[in-house]
């Protein structure tokens, strides 16, 4: 029982960990009402050369995507919903 309860710990920590390491950063301080709309975001993400858009979501105070950068990798980008700049990019 002591080992299962030791391991169920260390799971939970770990998984802690992990979903803090995946948290979306932060952004803007910006009300939405400042934000650019979906449609201008949009264009400004093709712009800079991101294609293939599978998602295009509100992540906390981030306009997040996955899609294809200009290399054709895959990208998880964060932008500011704000200025359209790019705050965070994990491409593979």
């Amino acid at each position: 029982m002591r080992k299962s309860m030791i391991s169920a710990m260390i799971a939970t920590a770990a998984l802690s960990i992990a979903g803090a390491a995946v948290a979306a950063p932060k952004c803007t301080t910006e009300p939405k009402a400042k934000w650019l709309t979906e449609a201008q975001m949009k264009a400004k993400i093709a712009a800079l050369g991101y294609t293939k858009i599978k998602v295009f979501q509100v992540s906390g105070s981030c306009y997040e995507i996955y899609g294809m950068n200009k290399a054709g990798k895959k990208a998880e980008v964060y932008f500011n919903p704000v200025s359209g700049a790019i705050v965070q990019d994990n491409e593979d």
